[in-house]
């Protein structure tokens, strides 16, 4: 079991910046970690996703350019920049881990196995 924990999200208006911090618990290596985000009333959407054996990384359309993905392996530990936010990037965020890297790039929520608890980020405008 894989376990882990999100920190990082907050309150920032319109045109600011965040960095979220997942830290793996009990962590396996060579597997697709990521992030995730769900808002109120909408489905569940990758947003970015890194595999960590070669660092490939993956963005949803709507994120490229101005989110970042990356890993610190001796921390286990994989965070996501988070530049010129909108008020559209307002969701609950998700650290994902465990899927293989085939599916790593499609960012598919059901082909990761391990959740992290959640993390609120907010864009005010």
């Amino acid at each position: 079991q894989v376990q882990l924990v999100e920190s990082g999200g907050g309150s920032v208006q319109a045109g600011g910046a965040l960095r979220l911090s997942c830290a793996a618990k009990r962590y396996y290596t060579d597997n697709c970690m990521g992030w995730f985000r769900q808002a109120p009333g909408k489905e569940r959407e990758g947003v970015a996703t890194i595999y960590t054996h070669g660092g490939a990384t993956y963005y949803a359309d709507s994120v490229k350019g101005r989110f970042t993905i990356s890993q610190k392996d001796a921390e286990n530990t994989v965070y996501l920049q988070m530049n010129s936010l909108i008020p559209e990037d307002t969701a609950m965020y998700y650290c994902t881990a465990g899927g293989d890297w085939y599916s790593c790039g499609l960012l598919r929520p059901a082909d990761s196995p391990y959740w992290g608890q959640g993390t609120q980020v907010t864009v005010s405008s």
